[in-house]
């Protein structure tokens, strides 16, 4: 059984991946280690900070120690700490929105971008950004930012959490294809979604556990 360990910077999502690993890739033993001092400190000082980046980088130190076959980002807010990591591990590190992002481009001229946070959003949007100029693609990105569900939900109301980000993709959904969801934790809410603005949208935990899985299947 191939093993890989996922990173989260926040409570709330691994429930989520499990379920989309035991659906797609239950052949893969999965490990969870989270750290929520990360993006608490990220939404603290509005960016990612140097001693985040530097815990984050002994996490993934630590998983390729374990003798991991791959190892799972999940924090979208953070992507540039695994660019830096890419280049002294040998255990495959996968985004968890990489991949989504490169589907997102392929496929639709205008892309609503739906976050709680903006040091989730920022990173989801250029990102999605490099990944249409790589292909050639001329994507507009649209900032579908649900301000105040991050604090409803620290403050106990899920409910109130959630009215907010359905609030914010039927403002942007009439102007873009499709829409993205910035944070993983929020896929449950994408068929929801999907019915209620109706349009396609797209969350990345499925597309994780598909790139995870062909790439060990790929692996040696």
């Amino acid at each position: 059984m191939k093993k890989i360990v996922a990173l989260y910077a926040g409570q709330g999502l691994a429930e989520l991946m499990m379920k989309t690993f035991a659906e797609i890739a239950p052949e893969v033993k999965v490990y969870n280690m989270v750290d929520d001092s990360l993006i608490q400190e990220c939404i603290r000082e509005g960016c990612v900070t140097r001693g985040v980046k530097r815990r984050l980088l002994q996490h993934i130190i630590v998983a390729e120690q374990m003798g991991m076959d791959a190892i799972l980002s999940t924090c979208s807010s953070m992507g540039e700490v695994v660019d830096i990591a890419r280049q002294f591990c040998e255990t495959p590190i996968v985004k968890i929105d990489e991949h989504m992002a490169t589907e997102a481009v392929s496929k639709y001229g205008s892309l609503a971008v739906l976050a709680t946070i903006p040091t989730t959003l920022n990173p989801t949007m250029k990102l999605l950004e490099t990944k249409a100029k790589e292909a050639g693609r001329k994507v507009s990105i649209i900032n579908g930012m649900a301000n105040g569900a991050y604090q409803a939900l620290v403050a106990g109301k899920p409910e109130e959490h959630d009215r907010l980000i359905l609030e914010a993709a039927m403002k942007v959904a009439g102007d873009s294809d499709a829409i993205v969801l910035a944070q993983g934790s929020m896929g449950r809410m994408k068929d929801s979604l999907a019915k209620k603005t109706g349009k396609p949208v797209l969350a990345s935990p499925p597309f994780a556990a598909r790139a995870i899985k062909a790439l060990l299947e790929g692996k040696k």
